[in-house]
């Protein structure tokens, strides 16, 4: 099989860094973390979480990095790559595997693209201003319950996406220059201003006080396992397409740390915002999906400029997950691929609008297909590729030599955690 080499690439470092924020910041950050961190413990969650941060960004994500710039392709390409290391015919083998979390790619991408479209909803009408008025829980209730109810905010968000994912790395490194740091600042204006309502004081002590005898609940080790995981996007497949564009000049140990850094900013940023509005009025910040469309849009619409905030807060969230959704597509190169990823994206997206088929879509997605697909990636880096060609690749650019402690800590750490992730999402239908 042969895969076409990647002639482009991001024009600067700090450009490559802010496109990988943007592909892993999204929605697992701006509700996922904050409604993980509400029902599991507070900062004994955070503690964990930024343990699983530190591993993963140390061996998983650089090693899904290099081994796209070391094929200079996409998924398939270094999966095969990666195999080929054992032979011709593994390498073969690798190739076909690698479908699979390309797959899962898609999949989630699909997923992803309704829940963006509810936020650009919610945007236009908080700009109108009759979110501000209306009776939050039956306005959700009236588009997310309805089929085929958001049909042109759906196609301009996959359309716009895709798009700028034609226009190849560059366009994705301005985009991501812009919808970053915007992002960045929109929320910390957000959590100053939560800062100042009644009772938000609570929300801060239940966020950094750990509870240290919920450290002895290994769901709350597993809950946070996963954050960390797909959070950071550590998946078998985006970031591989992301590695691709990287110059060869660059440490990737460094550049992903880089991204766990500002990654995590952004989901404690979001959780400053969400955690102690919810404290302050009372409401559940375990709510899921209704946190952003029902809690949030009732507390915007009790304080001053509440009409502001909200446009604000969802301009944020529309960054966050276009950027986000930009690495699930597959690479592109032909317009007929732009054309074939419309029509499957919206395809499939259009039928599951309503939240009732959204969300065993995405169950479906997270239990299975995403969690294989990131154990599939751990194994072939740290088992089926030789141990020095890993090594080669992850050392290429680099200040720093890693050797056998790096490779020690991704096989003998980091996979069996993926294993574990995969077993608890399998066997106990655990969906991340």
């Amino acid at each position: 099989m042969k895969h076409a080499k990647n002639t482009k690439s991001f024009a600067s470092r700090w450009g490559f860094i802010l496109a990988s924020v943007g592909s892993a910041v999204g929605m697992a950050n701006v509700w996922g973390f904050p409604n993980k961190l509400g029902s599991n413990g507070g900062g004994a969650f955070l503690l964990i979480y930024l343990l699983f941060v530190f591993i993963f960004s140390y061996v998983g994500l650089p090693a899904e990095f290099a081994m796209g710039r070391r094929a200079a392709t996409g998924t398939l390409g270094a999966y095969e790559n990666a195999w080929a290391t054992r032979g011709r015919s593994a390498g073969k083998a690798g190739g076909l595997l690698g479908w699979l979390p390309l797959a899962g790619s898609m999949c989630i991408a699909i997923g992803y693209a309704v829940i963006v479209t509810y936020i650009l909803k919610a945007l236009v009408d908080s700009l109108l201003g009759t979110l501000m008025t209306a009776d939050t829980a039956a306005w959700f209730g009236a588009f997310s319950g309805t089929p085929y109810s958001v049909i042109p905010y759906h196609i301009v968000v996959v359309v716009g996406t895709l798009l700028t994912l034609f226009l190849g790395a560059h366009s994705i490194e301005k985009t991501n220059k812009v919808m970053m740091p915007l992002f960045f600042l929109i929320f910390v204006v957000l959590a100053v201003r939560v800062a100042l309502l009644p009772g938000s004081a609570e929300g801060y002590k239940f966020m950094f006080t750990p509870r240290w005898e919920a450290l002895k609940d290994p769901m709350i080790w597993i809950w946070a396992m996963g954050q960390a995981f797909f959070s950071l996007s550590v998946t078998g497949s985006g970031m591989i397409v992301y590695g691709a564009y990287l110059s060869k000049d660059e440490d990737v140990v460094g550049v992903a740390q880089h991204t766990a850094v500002f990654d995590t900013i952004a989901a404690v940023v979001a959780a400053l915002v969400i955690i102690p509005a919810c404290f302050s009025y009372g409401l559940d910040v375990g709510a899921g999906p209704s946190l952003l469309f029902v809690t949030l849009p009732t507390i915007l619409q009790d304080i001053p400029l509440g009409r502001l905030f909200a446009v604000i807060l969802y301009v944020a969230m529309i960054f966050a997950g276009v950027s986000s959704l930009q690495h699930k597509f597959p690479k592109l190169s032909r317009a007929a691929v732009l054309g074939i990823l419309c029509v499957l994206c919206l395809g499939f997206g259009l039928l599951m609008e309503p939240i009732s088929k959204w969300g065993p879509w995405m169950d479906l997605v997270s239990i299975y297909i995403i969690p294989i697909g990131a154990t599939l990636g751990a194994v072939s880096w740290f088992y089926i590729m030789k141990k020095d060609d890993l090594l080669a690749a992850v050392n290429t650019g680099s200040r720093r030599h890693r050797g056998a402690f790096w490779y020690g800590v991704g096989r003998y750490v980091y996979v069996p955690l993926a294993v574990i992730l995969c077993c608890v999402a399998l066997f106990m239908n655990v969906a991340f």
